[in-house]
C-alpha cells in the first residue's frame, strides 16, 4: 500500500497538489482491505438501486432522461440515456431507500454519487477494473478529506454534505478514469465545485429533494469533466480562495493543504453500510430499540422512552422530530419513529416505514425523547453510539446501550444484493453481476458491469454474458 506525499503548497492550489499526488496511483497501491471493501460497496450500491427502481421518485428521474440508442445504462431497465442523463437517474435510484453507504467524518454519502459517474463514463470510454476501482477509491478520498475539513455540524443544518461534495468526488474519480491531463482534471474538479449544492430543508416537509441531490451531483460532475475535455478552464483556486468553497459554505480560510492517503489511511475504510433504510443518525438507536423490545412483554406498558445521542444526531435536520408523518422520508429521518417502529415491530425494514398511521408506533414516538449524551459526543464521529432507555408502568425500567453502530455485514449485504437484484433481473443475472463484480480487478471491459443490469443485453445473450462475467472479460 502506497503513502502518499504531503501536498506541494508552495505556489499549487490545493486542488492541483491533491490531484497530483494520486495520478500515478494504481490499485496495487491500496491494501486488499480497501480492495474488498470496495466492491462490497458497489453491490450495495447496486442492490439499493434495484430495490427502489420503482419508487415514485426513480421512476421520475427514468422519466426525465434523454432516450438514446447508444449511451449509458438505467439501472434495472432497458433505457440507454447519454451519461449524464443515466447518472441522474441512477444516483438517484441508489439513494432512494436511504440505506446508502456513509462516512460519518463528512457526513456524506459518497458512493451514492461515485458509482454512478463511474459506471456511466466505463460504458462510454473502455476502462479496466483495476482503473475502475482505483478511480473510486480516489473519489471516496476526496469527498471524504475535503469534507472532514469543511463540514460542521452547524453547516449540515444548511446544506447537505452529499449534494456539496459528490461533485468533487465524482468529478475527481471520473477524471482519474478517463486520464485526463492535470490541467484538465483541476478545471473538472473546480467546476464540479460550482455545482455544489442541496439545501436542507426537506427533512421538515419530507420533500423529494433529498432523493434527487446525489443525481444532481453525479450530473455536475460528468457535465463539468465534458467541459474541461472540451478546453473550459476551471478556477484555480476554487477551494482556498476567497470566493472558493470554504470561504462559501464554511466562512473560514481553507487548509493549507489537503492530504489524501496520509500514512496509508483509506477514507473507504471508514465507510459504513447501513443495515436500514434510515437516516444514519436513526440506525444505532433503532438497533437498541430491537435489543429493549425483546425484554419488554407488552408495548402498552411503556409509559416513556429516551434516546442518549451524539449532540450531532440531535441537532442534524429532521433527526429530532415526533411527528405528524405525511411522508415517508419524515418517519425515515425521524429517530423517534424509527426508535418506536423498532420497539413496536422488534425488528427495522422498509415495511416500517410503509404505515405511518399505526396507533402503537404514533404512541410511541410521542413519549420519546432525545438526550444529549457526553460520551457519545465526544466518540463522533469515530463512533456513533446510542442508548435507548424505556420506563414501564410497573415502575421498571430497561435499557440497552450500543457504542457504535453496527454496520451491515458483508454477508447481508450480499443476500440483500441477491435479493433485489434477482427481483428484477432474475438470479442467473443477479449472480453474473456478483461474480463480475468479484473479479473486477481482472476485468478488460469495467464497463460490463453495467450492461448487466439492463433486463435485456445488447449485444449479447444472457448467457453468454454470465460467463464472460465469471471469467472477468
Amino acid at each position: 500500500m502506497m503513502t502518499i506525499d504531503s501536498p506541494e503548497v508552495n505556489g499549487t492550489s490545493v486542488a492541483r497538489a491533491m490531484l497530483r499526488s494520486v495520478r500515478s496511483m494504481e490499485l496495487s497501491d491500496l491494501s486488499a482491505p480497501a480492495c474488498d471493501k470496495l466492491k462490497i460497496c458497489l453491490l450495495d450500491f447496486l442492490s439499493c438501486a434495484f430495490e427502489a427502481h420503482d419508487l415514485p421518485w426513480s421512476r421520475q428521474a427514468t422519466a426525465i432522461a434523454a432516450k438514446a440508442t447508444s449511451g449509458a445504462t438505467i439501472l434495472g431497465s432497458d433505457v440507454v440515456a447519454p451519461a449524464a442523463d443515466a447518472a441522474f437517474a441512477n444516483a438517484t435510484l441508489g439513494h432512494g431507500l436511504v440505506r446508502e453507504d456513509m462516512h460519518a467524518g463528512s457526513i456524506g454519502h459518497h458512493g451514492v454519487v461515485i458509482w454512478p459517474v463511474l459506471l456511466a463514463l466505463a460504458q462510454r470510454n473502455t476502462v479496466s477494473g483495476a482503473r475502475f476501482l482505483t478511480a473510486a477509491a480516489i473519489g471516496y478520498e476526496i469527498g471524504g478529506r475535503i469534507g472532514r475539513a469543511l463540514f460542521t455540524a452547524d453547516l449540515a443544518l444548511l446544506f447537505r454534505p452529499t449534494g456539496i461534495l459528490g461533485p468533487l468526488a465524482g468529478a475527481a474519480a471520473g477524471g482519474y478514469l478517463l486520464s485526463l491531463p492535470e490541467d484538465a482534471a483541476v478545471s473538472a474538479l473546480a467546476l464540479a465545485a460550482n455545482t455544489a449544492s442541496g439545501l436542507n430543508q426537506w427533512p421538515y416537509e419530507g420533500g423529494s429533494d433529498m432523493y434527487f441531490h446525489p443525481g444532481f451531483a453525479a450530473r455536475g460532475a460528468i457535465t463539468s469533466i465534458a467541459l474541461a475535455q472540451a478546453g473550459a478552464y476551471g478556477s484555480e483556486n476554487i477551494l482556498e480562495g476567497e470566493g472558493g468553497l470554504f470561504a462559501a459554505f464554511r466562512r473560514a480560510a481553507a487548509p493549507a493543504a489537503i492530504q489524501l492517503f496520509p500514512d496509508g489511511q483509506e477514507e473507504i475504510l471508514a465507510v459504513y453500510n447501513k443495515p436500514v433504510p434510515a437516516c444514519n443518525f436513526a440506525q444505532t438507536a433503532c438497533q437498541a430499540a430491537i435489543r429493549v423490545a425483546e425484554e419488554v412483554d407488552s408495548i402498552d406498558a411503556i409509559e416513556s422512552v429516551a434516546v442518549h445521542l451524539p449532540e450531532a444526531a440531535i441537532r442534524y435536520p429532521g433527526c429530532d422530530f415526533n411527528g405528524p408523518f405525511e411522508r415517508a422520508l419524515q418517519a425515515k429521518m425521524s429517530i423517534q419513529y424509527g426508535v418506536a417502529a423498532a420497539l413496536v415491530r422488534k425488528a427495522v425494514a422498509e415495511e416500517n416505514y410503509r404505515r405511518l398511521d399505526d396507533p402503537a408506533v404514533l404512541r410511541l414516538a410521542r413519549l420519546t425523547r432525545l438526550k444529549r449524551d457526553a460520551d457519545f459526543t465526544t466518540a463522533f464521529p469515530d463512533r456513533q453510539g446510542a442508548e435507548v432507555e424505556v420506563s414501564l408502568s410497573t415502575g421498571a425500567r430497561i435499557s440497552r446501550r450500543i457504542t457504535d453502530v453496527i454496520a451491515a455485514t458483508e454477508g447481508e449485504i450480499r443476500v440483500r444484493f441477491r435479493a433485489a437484484a434477482g427481483a428484477v433481473l432474475g438470479p442467473s443475472r443477479a449472480d453474473a453481476i456478483e461474480q463480475m463484480v468479484d473479479r473486477l480487478e481482472r476485468a478488460e471491459d469495467a464497463g460490463r458491469v453495467a450492461a448487466l443490469c439492463a433486463p435485456h443485453l445488447r449485444g449479447a445473450r444472457p448467457r453468454s454474458a454470465a460467463r464472460a462475467a465469471s471469467r472477468g472479460d
